[in-house]
C-alpha cells in the first residue's frame, strides 16, 4: 500500500524565526505559523477558527526564512508532516506533530518595516530544496514561478 506524507499550508508566521545552528554549522530555523478556516454555519451566519502549527526548515531554506520574514509575514509552505516523543522533565512522555518544511513561497507584496518581507522572490518553487542533511538541489517538476509579486495562479 502507497504512503503519502505531504501538507500544503498558507498561512502568517505567529513569531520572529528563531536561527540555530547545529554543530557541523547547518542551519535550523523554528517558527510558526496561524492558519485561518472560514465557512458558514448551518444558520447562515460566518464561522472561523485557527489552526496553529509549529514548523522547522533546515539549511539554505532556513538562512533564507531568518533573512525575509518575521512576525505576521504571509508564507506559503509545502512540508510534511514530523511526529516527535520525549520525556518531560516531569518524567510524563511527551509528543509534538510539527511540519518539515521542504519548500516555500513568500506571499504578499512590496517591502515592509525594515524590508524583512519578500514579495513573492527567493527561495521556494522552483527554488532550492534541501533537508535536515543540508544539502541543497533544484526542486524537479515543481510549481514554476507565479505571477508577478508573488500571487497564486487561482
Amino acid at each position: 500500500m502507497a504512503n503519502l506524507n505531504k501538507v500544503f499550508l498558507i498561512g502568517n508566521l505567529t513569531r520572529d524565526i528563531e536561527l540555530r545552528s547545529t554543530q557541523s554549522g547547518t542551519q535550523i530555523a523554528k517558527f510558526g505559523m496561524a492558519i485561518n478556516r472560514r465557512w458558514r454555519g448551518q444558520d447562515g451566519s460566518q464561522q472561523e477558527s485557527t489552526c496553529f502549527v509549529d514548523l522547522t526548515a533546515f539549511g539554505r531554506q532556513a538562512e533564507t526564512l531568518g533573512k525575509y520574514v518575521r512576525r505576521g509575514s504571509p508564507l506559503f509552505v509545502e512540508g510534511r508532516l514530523e511526529y516527535s516523543t520525549w520525556q518531560g522533565q516531569d518524567g510524563t512522555k511527551r509528543s509534538k506533530l510539527s511540519v518539515v518544511v521542504e519548500n516555500f513561497q513568500f506571499l504578499g507584496g512590496g517591502q515592509s518595516q525594515g524590508g524583512r518581507q519578500g514579495g513573492g522572490s527567493g527561495e521556494g518553487f522552483g527554488g532550492a530544496s534541501s533537508g535536515p542533511s543540508g544539502t541543497g538541489g533544484t526542486q524537479e517538476g515543481g510549481f514554476g514561478e507565479w505571477g508577478e509579486g508573488g500571487e497564486i495562479p487561482f
